[in-house]
């Protein structure tokens, strides 16, 4: 499995998990009547509740997935779990909702779920007109494409009055139309209600090809009956930047979401570690000190224990961690940290200084 991966991501080493929905789907904050949310709200029900209501892909390998023993797991799952942490205090007081491309921002918009942790971009239309508020960017992503290895198709040019197959309720479809059309590639389209009815279509032959975030066609090489007879386009067709997203107007939701996440690089740009974080308590480094809520007060400014980095640290581990145990040399997918990197190692991850 490893070298597929390695040969299909290669010097781009671009990253992660599928994305996101079309206009007609998306719909605006104000047609649905739930638009914003007062600040205070959301933290204020998930402390009565005494759980974390999470949005997920529950069929993304890799990233969010319900494995064979019924758990939940992935780098998204884990993503919400270090906010239950930082929150309650438990990496496990979480209720974990599956949903679509097409019900996830409803799902926000309604209030069904506190946060959603599920392979979505952050575009200009869904910061704004859908109602949405993000997070720090979890996992850099790019759209790709993924042709029978035996096709011989090795340029999007080669894909020329072919069939290619995308999923219903997600921006490929329109990332698609305008790489061929800049192009002037002439192609047919058929779409898919999700994800595994897509995957089922391309491994029959319905379609010739099929698209989207390299990372979901990377996971896909765990489902696909015969995994070296596929490869991976070596062009990216959009940037992918995929977030937490949090209904608009609750700020101070949003900056807990923001800071835990935060708080996860920042760790890991310290080495703090599951294993070492308690070593760390006697730190007389000041930055140390406030991230690790020894010092600061920085918990209270955002209405929570001035230990909430520490236990989403300690429960869940910091980013490198989290990356590493889903997606990491040791995982069937072996994905390059590439732009997921830490800044000082070439990459885009960078926290915001704790103070």
């Amino acid at each position: 499995m490893n070298k597929y991966v390695k040969y299909i991501l290669g010097a781009a080493a671009v990253l992660s998990l599928s994305a996101c929905a079309s206009a007609e789907t998306e719909g605006t904050a104000a047609e649905s009547g739930n638009g914003t949310s007062a600040s205070g709200e959301t933290l204020n029900a998930v402390m009565d509740r005494g759980e974390l209501n999470l949005g997920v892909n529950d069929s993304l390998p890799g990233f969010g997935y319900v494995n064979s023993d019924g758990d939940y797991t992935g780098f998204d799952i884990d993503m919400g779990k270090a906010i239950a942490a930082a929150v309650l205090g438990d990496a496990e007081a979480v209720s974990y909702r599956p949903l679509s491309s097409q019900e996830r921002f409803i799902a926000v918009q309604t209030g069904e779920v506190d946060v959603l942790i599920r392979n979505t971009t952050l575009t200009t239309s869904r910061d704004t007109d859908v109602g949405l508020d993000f997070g720090p960017v979890t996992f850099f992503d790019g759209q790709g494409m993924m042709v029978p290895a035996a096709s011989n198709i090795t340029t999007l040019e080669d894909l020329s009055g072919m069939t290619i197959g995308v999923e219903t309720g997600t921006t490929t479809e329109l990332n698609l139309a305008d790489q061929m059309d800049a192009l002037g590639i002439e192609y047919n389209t058929q779409t898919y209600d999700d994800r595994n009815a897509l995957i089922a279509a391309y491994e029959a032959g319905s379609v010739d090809a099929w698209t989207t975030d390299r990372s979901g066609l990377v996971s896909s090489f765990a489902v696909l009956s015969n995994p070296s007879d596929h490869v991976i386009l070596e062009e990216t067709l959009s940037k992918e930047p995929l977030a937490p997203a949090v209904l608009h107007g609750d700020d101070q939701w949003n900056d807990i979401v923001t800071w835990v996440v935060y708080s996860l690089i920042q760790a890991e740009e310290f080495g703090i570690t599951q294993d070492n974080i308690d070593d760390f308590m006697d730190s007389d480094n000041p930055d140390i000190q406030r991230l690790l809520g020894i010092e600061g007060g920085l918990g209270t400014m955002l209405g929570l224990e001035d230990d909430f980095a520490y236990q989403a640290i300690s429960q869940v581990g910091n980013y490198g961690e989290i990356y590493d145990r889903h997606l990491g040399p040791d995982t069937e997918f072996n994905l390059p940290r590439g732009m997921n990197a830490l800044y000082q190692n070439g990459g885009l991850q960078y926290s915001m200084p704790f103070r």
